[in-house]
C-alpha cells in the first residue's frame, strides 16, 4: 500500500457519515475489502458530538440529535454498543399569549387529559388517542420492512389495509394532504400544530404539493416501530463512534482528511490528502454524500429537482433551565420532551405563507430538545453536579433561498436573534439570563444556518435530507430492472450506489439504507452488480 489508502479494493465508500460507516461495516463483514474516504478530520458527518464552547466541558450533538429510524437489527448485526434512553414526556406546547400549555405525558394519561382540558381542547383528547393508535399500527407494520426490498405502491397499500381493516390507513395517511387530515381530525389550533410539526422538520411546502410533508410525517411516526425518538447516551458522537469501531473491526480502511475530487467511469476515485493527489479503485463506489454531489464527482448531469433546507439550528449551554410562564408545569417536565414554541396550526401557516412570499417569518416556529435532562454523561464531572443543561433549538420555515448569497455572519446573527426572541415569548424570563459564558466571556450560543450546513457538511441548499423525501415504495412509473432500483439505492450511474439520505427511505440517523440491503442481497464474495 502506498499513500493513505490501498490502490485497489472491492468497494470505495465516499463519505464517512453514519450511513457510509454502516456500509463499510456490513460489506466488510460480508467479506469485501472496503476503503472509506471522509473529507473532515473525523468521521460521523452530521452525527457528531463536539465541545462547541471554549473551556466548557460539554460535548453537544452539534447537528442531528435523536435516534429513531435505526433498526434494532442493525445494532445487533454490527455489534453496536449504543444505548438509547426513552423520554417520559412527549411534548410541551405553550398557548401563545397565555400562561398555559399542553403537556403530553406518556406515563400519565389522566394528566395528559387534564392538560387538553385546561387549554380548551378536551374534545380533541380522544381524537388524539385514536389518531396515534392508527400511526402505531402503521409503525408496527411498516418499520420492519425498511430493511427489506421496497414494495410496490400496491403492495404498500395492501400492507396498510390489512394492518387495520376498515380504518383506511392508506387513504388517510398516505393519499390525503397532511394539513387536510390534521384539520379534519382536530379542532384545537394548538393540537393541530403539535401534529403538523412532524411533517415540517427539515422540509418546506413546495406550492400545493405536500408529498414531501406526508413522507416526513410518516418517517417521524414509524421510527423504531413505535414512533418514539430516543436520546443516545453520550450524544450522537457515540453512534458514529460505535459504527466506526464496527467498520474497522470488519477490516475497513478509513481515511479522514480525504477530499474526493473525481469518480471515473472505471470506479477510480481521485482524492486529495495532505496536499497530495491519490487514487483508489474499487469494483463499486458507494456514496454517502448527496446524489447531486455523486453526479458532480462523476461528471454527470443530475436531473433530480433541486431542493433547499428550511431550518436553523441553535445550540445553547445553560447554567440552569429558565422559568416558564406556565406555573402548572415544571421546567424539567416542559423541556423533558419536545418543547414546541409558536407552533400552533395558524402560526405554522402564517410563517409558511410569509416564507413563500419571500419574507423571513416575523415569528419563527421552533422546537427545543434538552439532552442533559435524560443523559448527563455528555457533561464533564464538574458540570454534572451543577444545574447546567444543554438546549438544542430546531427552527422551521426559513428556506435557504431567502438567505443564500447573503453574508453568512450577518444572516447567522439575525436568525439567532429571531430564534431567541421566539423562545423568550413563552418564558417568564429571557433565556439570555440563563446562558453560560465560555472561557473568553462569550455567551455559549452556537447557530447553524442552511449556509453553514452547505459549507460544513456538503448538504445541497443546507437540506438535511439531500433531496425531496419520497414515500417508501416504488412509484408506478418506475420499472424495476436492477436490484439497486428494488432497494432504492440507484444513483442513476451504473457504478455508484447511494447509501445516504439521497437514497429512497434515506434521511435521519438510520444507517438502514444501501449498506444493509446490499450486503444481504449479494452475499459473501458475490460479484457486485447494479
Amino acid at each position: 500500500m502506498s499513500g493513505p489508502a490501498p490502490h485497489h479494493c472491492d468497494v470505495v465508500v465516499v463519505g464517512g457519515g453514519h450511513n457510509g460507516l454502516a456500509a463499510a461495516a456490513y460489506l466488510g463483514r460480508a467479506g469485501y475489502s472496503v476503503t472509506v474516504l471522509e473529507q473532515a478530520s473525523t468521521v460521523g458527518g452530521a452525527s457528531v458530538s463536539a465541545q462547541a464552547f471554549s473551556g466548557v466541558d460539554a460535548r453537544l450533538s452539534r447537528y442531528s440529535y435523536l435516534v429513531s429510524l435505526m433498526p434494532q437489527s442493525i445494532r445487533e448485526d454490527l455489534d453496536l454498543d449504543i444505548s438509547l434512553i426513552r423520554r417520559r414526556y412527549s411534548s410541551y406546547t405553550p398557548v401563545p399569549g397565555t400562561d398555559r400549555g399542553l403537556l403530553i405525558d406518556a406515563e400519565d394519561a389522566e394528566r395528559t387529559r387534564a392538560s387538553f382540558e385546561a387549554i380548551g381542547a378536551g374534545d380533541d383528547y380522544m381524537r388524539w388517542l385514536d389518531f396515534y393508535r392508527d400511526t402505531q399500527v402503521i409503525a408496527a407494520s411498516l418499520f420492519p420492512t425498511m430493511t427489506e426490498p421496497m414494495m410496490t405502491k400496491e403492495e404498500f397499500r395492501r400492507l396498510l389495509d390489512l394492518a387495520s381493516p376498515g380504518r383506511n390507513l392508506y387513504g388517510r395517511f398516505i393519499e390525503t394532504p397532511i394539513v387536510t387530515l390534521v384539520n379534519e381530525t382536530f379542532e384545537s389550533d394548538i393540537v393541530r400544530g403539535v401534529v403538523l410539526t412532524d411533517a415540517l422538520i427539515g422540509t418546506f411546502p413546495d406550492g400545493d404539493d405536500d408529498s414531501a410533508m406526508r413522507a416526513c410525517f410518516l418517517y417521524h411516526v414509524i421510527g423504531g416501530g413505535t414512533g418514539d425518538w430516543d436520546v443516545p447516551t453520550g450524544g450522537m458522537g457515540s453512534v458514529s463512534s460505535a459504527l466506526e469501531k464496527s467498520a474497522r473491526q470488519a477490516g475497513a480502511t478509513i481515511v479522514t482528511g480525504a477530499r474526493v475530487t473525481r469518480i471515473s467511469d472505471d470506479s477510480v476515485v481521485h482524492f486529495q490528502h495532505d496536499g497530495q493527489e491519490f487514487t483508489t479503485q474499487g469494483r463499486l463506489v458507494i456514496s454517502g454524500a448527496s446524489r447531486a454531489t455523486a453526479h458532480a464527482l462523476a461528471a454527470r448531469e443530475n436531473r433530480e429537482p433541486a431542493i433547499e433546507g428550511a431550518q436553523v439550528k441553535v445550540n445553547l449551554m445553560l447554567s440552569r433551565l429558565p422559568q416558564l410562564a406556565d406555573t402548572t408545569v415544571s421546567a424539567e417536565e416542559a423541556f423533558g420532551g419536545t418543547f414546541h414554541i409558536n407552533e400552533s396550526g395558524s402560526q405554522l401557516a402564517t410563517s409558511i405563507g410569509q416564507a413563500q412570499s419571500g419574507q423571513i417569518p416575523d415569528v419563527i416556529p421552533c422546537e427545543i430538545y434538552c439532552h442533559t435532562l435524560s443523559d448527563r454523561s455528555i457533561l464533564g464531572p464538574e458540570l454534572r453536579n451543577t444545574d447546567a443543561q444543554t438546549l438544542t433549538v430546531f427552527a422551521l420555515n426559513v428556506p435557504h433561498s431567502l438567505i443564500a448569497g447573503s453574508d453568512p455572519d450577518v444572516v447567522r446573527a439575525d436568525l439567532q436573534a429571531r430564534v431567541l426572541d421566539s423562545l423568550n415569548s413563552v418564558l417568564a424570563e429571557p433565556i439570555e439570563e440563563c446562558v453560560m459564558k465560555d472561557a473568553e466571556g462569550q455567551a455559549c450560543i452556537e447557530t447553524k444556518t442552511t449556509i453553514d450546513l452547505e459549507q460544513s457538511l456538503g448538504l445541497p441548499g443546507g437540506n438535511i435530507f439531500h433531496q425531496p423525501l419520497s414515500l417508501p415504495y416504488i412509484p408506478d412509473d418506475v420499472t424495476v430492472t436492477t436490484p439497486a432500483t428494488r432497494w432504492g439505492v440507484n444513483s442513476g450511474i451504473p457504478h455508484i450506489l447511494l447509501a445516504g439520505a439521497s437514497a429512497i427511505r434515506g434521511g435521519g440517523a438510520s444507517s438502514k439504507q444501501g449498506p444493509y440491503c446490499w450486503s444481504k442481497l449479494v452475499g459473501r464474495r458475490a460479484l457486485l452488480k447494479t
